[in-house]
C-alpha cells in the first residue's frame, strides 16, 4: 500500500508541474500576444496606416461627398437672338419590376401584372412603343449571370422624350393608379428642324466621360467657347447623423458656356432651304452651294448646300449613297469657271491694260501650242469689245487681257485672296491652288479654270468689286456673350484693298451688263424689275477621273444688288443638274432672285 500511494503521489506532483508549465506557456503567449497587440496597435495609431493604406483617407472617403457641378453649354442663336441651339431637357421610359420595391408603409412601387396591358396601351397612344414589345419587357426575365432582371426600358422611342410627352403619360398613369413607371431626366441638345445651316451649325455627340463635344460647324469650332468649366463641390459628413460637418464644405463655381450669336437671318435661311429643296427634287444635281452675304460687313445671312441632313434628327448623315460627307462650302475646292473673270477685267482696269471700247476677234487664241476656244466651241461672235467680252464670256478677251500683263495677274490672284485660306474659323478649311508651271496654265485662270478655290474665296474677292475696293472677310459670327453677360462684338474685317473704288465701280457696271444687254449678256435671267443687278455666270469643266469632263458642268453665278449702291452678295454654285427643257440660268435664277427680292423687301 505505501509503494501504491508514493507512485500516486509521485503522479500528482507530476501533473501539478506539467499544470505549472502550461500555465507559463499560456502566460507567456499571452504576454506575447498582448505584445504584438500593443505594438501593432501604436504602430497603427502612431501611422495611420492598415496595410498601406492610410484609415484617415479610407475615413474620408466613407464620410467625404465629391459633386461635379455641370456647366450648361451656350446657345446658338441668329441674328437677331431667336434660338438655333440649346440646350433642353429629355425623358426616358423605365419601369422597376422588383417587388421588394416599396415604401415604409408596404405600398408597391414597382410594375404589377394586373397593369401590363394598360401600360402598354399608354406607351402605343403616346410614344409608338408597341404593344408586344412593352408586354415582352415587363415579363419576369433573368440576365445572363441567371439573376432576376430587376428593370428595364424600352428601346429608342422610349428615349429622348419631351417634358409635355412625360408630362402627358405620367397623367394617365396616375389617373389609373399605376405605379412603377419612371422618367430618368436626360441633358440634350435641341437643334432647329430638317435643313437648317446644317455644315454651319454642326452638332454634338457624347464624349467617353458624358460631356457634349462638337462634331463640326460652329459646334466644334467653338466648343470651348460653348462647353464652360465644370465646377465641384465637396464635403464631409458627421459620421455619427450623417448631415454635413460644418465647415467642410469645398466649392469650384461652375462657368456656363458662352453664346453664340451668329449673323444668320432665320427666315432667309428658311427659305433659302425651301428653293433648295425644291431644286434638288426637281433637277437632281450632285451638290449645290449658295450663300447670301451683306456687301458692307461680310456677315453671311444665309448659307447652306446640298446634300445636306436634318440637324435635330441628323437623318442623311449615313446615306449610302452619299461617298463622302463634307461641308462644300468650306473644304471643297473647284475650278470656278468664268465666275473669275470679273477679277480679270478687274485687275487690267486696275493696271491700264483695258479699255472699254477697244475691239478684238473673239473664237479662239493661241497659246504656245494650245489653242483655247470660246464657250461655243471656237466660233465666237465676230469683233467685239472688252466691256462686251464680259458680258459675252469670251475666254479669247480674258487671255488676251492676261497676256498684257502675266506676271501681274499672278499677282493680283494673290491679293484677292486666292491660293491661301480665308481664315473663317470653320475646321478643315481649304486653301485651293493657282497653277502656274507654264503659260498656258497662266492663261487659262484668266477664265477660271487651272485654279482651284472655295467658296468663301469666291465670296471674298467679291466683296472687294461691291464694296469700293475694300476686300471682307467672310464673318457668320456676330458676337459672343458669356455667361456674365460679357460681349466680344464682331467687327467687319477688311483684309485687303485689290482695286480702287473706281475700279470697282467700273466693274459692276460691266457686270451690269449681263443682265440688260440684249446682245451680249449672257445672265438676263438674273434681271430683277425695279432693281439694277450686277452679275456674272460660269460655267467650267472640272477635273474628275483623271480628265476634264466636257459633257457635265459646274454651273456658277455670283449676282450684287443692287448696282449703284450694293446691299447683298449672292453666290451659287450647281454640279451636274438634270438640264431636262430648262437652263442652268433658269434654275440658279429661280433661287436667286427670290432670296435677293425677300432679302430687298424685308431691309425696306
Amino acid at each position: 500500500m505505501k509503494k501504491l500511494k508514493d507512485i500516486i503521489s509521485s503522479r500528482n506532483l507530476s501533473t501539478t508541474k506539467n499544470r505549472k508549465r502550461v500555465g507559463v506557456i499560456v502566460l507567456f503567449l499571452a504576454i506575447l500576444i498582448f505584445l504584438l497587440f500593443t505594438i501593432r496597435f501604436s504602430y497603427i495609431l502612431l501611422t495611420g496606416k492598415v496595410a498601406g493604406t492610410s484609415l484617415a483617407e479610407k475615413t474620408k472617403e466613407l464620410y467625404e461627398v465629391h459633386e461635379t457641378l455641370e456647366a450648361k453649354r451656350g446657345s446658338i442663336f441668329d441674328k437677331d437672338g431667336n434660338v438655333l441651339v440649346e440646350d433642353s431637357s429629355a425623358f426616358s421610359l423605365y419601369a422597376i419590376l422588383d417587388e421588394n420595391y416599396t415604401d415604409l408603409e408596404g405600398k408597391k412601387l414597382y410594375v404589377q401584372e394586373k397593369d401590363w396591358a394598360t401600360i402598354a396601351e399608354i406607351f402605343e397612344k403616346h410614344v409608338k412603343i408597341d404593344k408586344e414589345m412593352t408586354l415582352k419587357q415587363l415579363k419576369p426575365s433573368v440576365n445572363e449571370a441567371g439573376e432576376p432582371v430587376t428593370t428595364v426600358e424600352f428601346g429608342t422611342n422610349g428615349k429622348n422624350l419631351s417634358f409635355e410627352t412625360k408630362r402627358n403619360i405620367q397623367e394617365e398613369l396616375d389617373k389609373k393608379k399605376i405605379s412603377g413607371i419612371y422618367f430618368r431626366e436626360e441633358k440634350k441638345r435641341a437643334y432647329q428642324v430638317g435643313n437648317f445651316a446644317s455644315y454651319f451649325i454642326g452638332y454634338t455627340n457624347q464624349d467617353d466621360k458624358g460631356n457634349e463635344q462638337g462634331v463640326m460647324g460652329i459646334e466644334e469650332a467653338y466648343d470651348d467657347t460653348l462647353s464652360g468649366k465644370n465646377g465641384s463641390r465637396s464635403y464631409e459628413k458627421n459620421s455619427a447623423f450623417g448631415d454635413v460637418k460644418p465647415g467642410s464644405v469645398k466649392e469650384k463655381k461652375r462657368v456656363d458656356g458662352s453664346d453664340v450669336y451668329t449673323t444668320l437671318d432665320s427666315n432667309l435661311q428658311s427659305y433659302l432651304e425651301e428653293l433648295l429643296d425644291n431644286a434638288t427634287q426637281k433637277y437632281q444635281p450632285e451638290h449645290i452651294t449658295a450663300t447670301l452675304m451683306e456687301a458692307k460687313t461680310g456677315n453671311i445671312l444665309a448659307t447652306s448646300q446640298r446634300p445636306s441632313f436634318a440637324l435635330d434628327t441628323k437623318k442623311g448623315l449615313d446615306d449610302p449613297n452619299t461617298a463622302r460627307w463634307s461641308n462644300i462650302l468650306v473644304e471643297d475646292v473647284y475650278e470656278p469657271g468664268s465666275t473669275m473673270k470679273s477679277m480679270m477685267v478687274a485687275s487690267a482696269i486696275e493696271e491700264n491694260k483695258f479699255n472699254e471700247s477697244e475691239q478684238f476677234a473673239s473664237g479662239s487664241i493661241k497659246v504656245d501650242d494650245t489653242k483655247i476656244n470660246d464657250w461655243n466651241n471656237g466660233v465666237g461672235d465676230g469683233n467685239m469689245t472688252f466691256r462686251q467680252g464680259l458680258a459675252w464670256s469670251s475666254n479669247v478677251g480674258m487671255v488676251t487681257l492676261q497676256e498684257r500683263m502675266p506676271d501681274l495677274w499672278q499677282e493680283y490672284l494673290k491679293k484677292f485672296g486666292f491660293g491661301q485660306s480665308t481664315n473663317f474659323g470653320l475646321a478643315g478649311e481649304a486653301a485651293g491652288e493657282i497653277q502656274n508651271k507654264t503659260t498656258v496654265d497662266r492663261a487659262m485662270t484668266s477664265y477660271g479654270q487651272g485654279i482651284s478655290v472655295t467658296h468663301l474665296q469666291m465670296l471674298q474677292a467679291y466683296t472687294a468689286i461691291a464694296n469700293g475696293g475694300k476686300m471682307l472677310k467672310p464673318n457668320i459670327i456676330s458676337k459672343v456673350v458669356s455667361s456674365t453677360g460679357e460681349e466680344t462684338i464682331t467687327e467687319p474685317e477688311i483684309v485687303g484693298t485689290p482695286i480702287s473704288s473706281e475700279t470697282a465701280k467700273k466693274v459692276l457696271e460691266y457686270m451690269k451688263d449681263v443682265t440688260v444687254d440684249t446682245r451680249y449678256g449672257m445672265g438676263k435671267e438674273y434681271a430683277i424689275e425695279g432693281l439694277n443687278v450686277s452679275a456674272k455666270t460660269g460655267t467650267a469643266e472640272f477635273f474628275e477621273n483623271g480628265i476634264y469632263q466636257t459633257q457635265e458642268y459646274l454651273h456658277s453665278v455670283v449676282t450684287i444688288t443692287p448696282t449703284e449702291d450694293p446691299k447683298y452678295i449672292f453666290y451659287m454654285t450647281l454640279k451636274k443638274p438634270l438640264l431636262e427643257g430648262v437652263s442652268a440660268n433658269d434654275i440658279i435664277s429661280d433661287v436667286s432672285n427670290k432670296l435677293v427680292k425677300r432679302a430687298m423687301v424685308a431691309r425696306d
